[in-house]
């Protein structure tokens, strides 16, 4: 019974999980996907395709930061599967999402354990753009 009753719990919460994260992945895979297809998206990558060329990464790939910094990882997911990029680019972007994800809500946490909000963003920053740089080099190489 009570192997039982914990299936059911963990089907229950796997189930909502699931739809918490389809509630925010599935819209922004679908408004970046429609993008692509108007001259917005290559407004945006001329724009910003030389600061993200310091990371090896076509210019779109903004988009995919500023979702992951602004809004949450899987925001960025969405994006990410919605342009083309390769397996490089991916990382890179993982690797920078992975110091500086949802920028607004942990800094928030962190002022609300006593620490200087812009040291937390600045540090975070400036390792994403560290971690970008080096990653990028070192594809630039392979």
């Amino acid at each position: 019974m009570m192997l039982i009753n914990s299936v059911k719990t963990g089907l229950k919460k796997g189930f909502e999980t699931t739809w918490m994260l389809a509630k925010i992945i599935i819209p922004v895979y679908f408004v970046v996907t429609f993008l692509k297809y108007t001259p917005i998206i290559d407004g945006i990558a001329v724009i910003f395709r030389p600061v993200m060329a310091i990371f090896n990464l076509p210019g779109e790939a903004a988009i995919i930061l500023v979702l992951g910094n602004v809004l949450n990882l899987y925001a960025a997911i969405g994006a990410i599967t919605a342009i083309e990029l390769t397996s490089l680019e991916i990382t890179t972007i993982a690797m920078m999402l992975s110091f500086s994800h949802s920028l607004l809500v942990e800094t928030a946490v962190s002022k609300k354990l006593g620490i200087s909000g812009l040291q937390v963003i600045l540090i975070r920053i400036g390792l994403a753009v560290i971690s970008g740089m080096i990653i990028g080099r070192i594809g630039a190489l392979i």
